[in-house]
């Protein structure tokens, strides 16, 4: 089986040392770049003397494959996600800048504020809390479930005995999707005046005069000019770093790939909702739980949304109501749910599509009848409950707990 390298072309980045470390601090210039099923980033003495002043990290950290379940790997040819030793330690800044309050103009918020582990990536409340008391205008969408595989890998090419691929630029971010990349989300993000309220440019010059982040830049880069395009790459290194496959869904989803008849380690409501999902969701959603059949649709929320979506970014009548598909793996800890969050739980939303879906203008076909008025599902109780079941399998344990990306300042 080949194996998945994952690469993002923002240009190629210097190695020398542009910016003046203290001089107690020897901080050694990374290694040359490859991929192997784990890496070892190793920090000497001093350097690592210096980073546990704010930091609780190890002084050597392991980075690991991870598997990619049989029912994903078939149709790519992959058995493990893998990165590159350079994205490996781009991403090891990205989460230290991921979980620092002093990416906010107040210190209030960090990016984990809005998005915390525990929530596979997501916030338990409507809308998030950002600066002077202001509040998000959206739902904040889950990251736990941002996948790193299926239909949107393409473009594959040989590398010696290894194989490559790229993200395709299909995938976009937030509710409207105005964002092409995941770097672009955190730009916006940042300097967003009700979220975080940063210049990058004011963030990057202020982060450039930390010690820690002269070595953490230095490992990163190849310098110490941690510059706002550097500050959002780590923080998209570390965004598509977290991987979320190890679930029992992807378990049931196997056994039927290898013909196993009557899964085993299931129920028959969990078999039951896997069954309901494929024939009344996945024109939407998708079989894998990966990237969505449908990027953006009208769900019939509401016929007249007060929140015009995809269309109050374009000014197109026909996009009113309409917002991204998210990714439904860790759904069951994602609540509230849907742009404005106004269902808080599960229940809520099969309820939702089993009898609550209004006629808008612009609801999307695959939710309308032959009579083109929206669908009908009629669940029965037994039918929702076990959607649920089926939807609760897709949780992740492994990943709300993987140190990788915790919350690694000290407490």
């Amino acid at each position: 089986m080949k194996k998945l390298l994952i690469l993002f072309a923002f240009g190629a980045f210097g190695l020398n040392l542009t910016g003046c470390l203290e001089e107690t601090v020897t901080v050694d210039s990374p290694e040359v770049d490859g991929f192997s099923n784990s890496f070892s980033l190793q920090f000497n003495d001093s350097e690592f003397e210096a980073l546990s002043q704010s930091l609780e990290i190890d002084q050597a950290i392991t980075m690991n494959s991870v598997e990619v379940p049989l029912h994903i790997g078939r149709s790519s040819g992959l058995s493990t996600v893998d990165q590159t030793s350079s994205d490996a330690r781009k991403a090891l800044l990205g989460r230290v800048l991921f979980h620092d309050t002093r990416l906010s103009a107040t210190g209030e918020t960090s990016c984990e504020s809005c998005h915390k582990q525990a929530a596979a990536f997501s916030d338990d409340v409507a809308f998030s809390n950002g600066i002077n008391g202001a509040v998000t205008k959206r739902n904040s969408i889950a990251l736990g479930s941002v996948p790193t595989f299926s239909p949107v890998i393409s473009g594959y090419g040989s590398s010696g005995d290894e194989q490559t691929a790229r993200i395709e630029g299909d995938v976009k971010f937030f509710w409207d999707e105005r964002a092409n990349t995941i770097k672009e989300q955190s730009e916006a993000t940042i300097q967003d005046e009700l979220e975080m309220g940063k210049d990058l440019h004011e963030l990057s010059r202020e982060l450039k005069e930390q010690e820690m982040y002269k070595i953490l830049s230095m490992k990163a880069f190849g310098t110490t000019d941690l510059t706002p395009d550097r500050i959002t790459l780590a923080l998209e290194k570390f965004t598509s770093s977290i991987v979320s496959m190890n679930t029992r869904f992807d378990q049931l989803r196997d056994q039927q790939v290898l013909g196993v008849s009557s899964p085993g380690s299931f129920t028959e409501a969990e078999l039951l909702g896997s069954e309901l999902f494929r024939n009344s969701c996945s024109s939407c959603h998708g079989d894998e739980m990966g990237k969505p059949r449908v990027n953006i649709a009208s769900n019939g929320l509401d016929e007249v949304y007060t929140d015009k979506g995809v269309g109050e970014l374009s000014g197109n009548s026909w996009q009113n109501g309409i917002f991204k598909v998210p990714f439904l793996r860790n759904v069951a800890l994602t609540g509230p749910y849907m742009h404005d969050g106004r269902f808080n739980t599960l229940r809520e939303v099969v309820d939702h599509y089993s009898e609550g879906i209004q006629d808008h203008i612009n609801l999307h076909p695959n939710l309308k009848g032959n009579n083109s008025q929206p669908r009908r599902m009629n669940f029965t109780e037994n039918e929702k409950q076990a959607l649920i079941e089926f939807l609760n399998m897709t949780t992740d344990h492994t990943m709300l707990v993987d140190a990788r990306f915790s919350n690694p300042f000290r407490q």
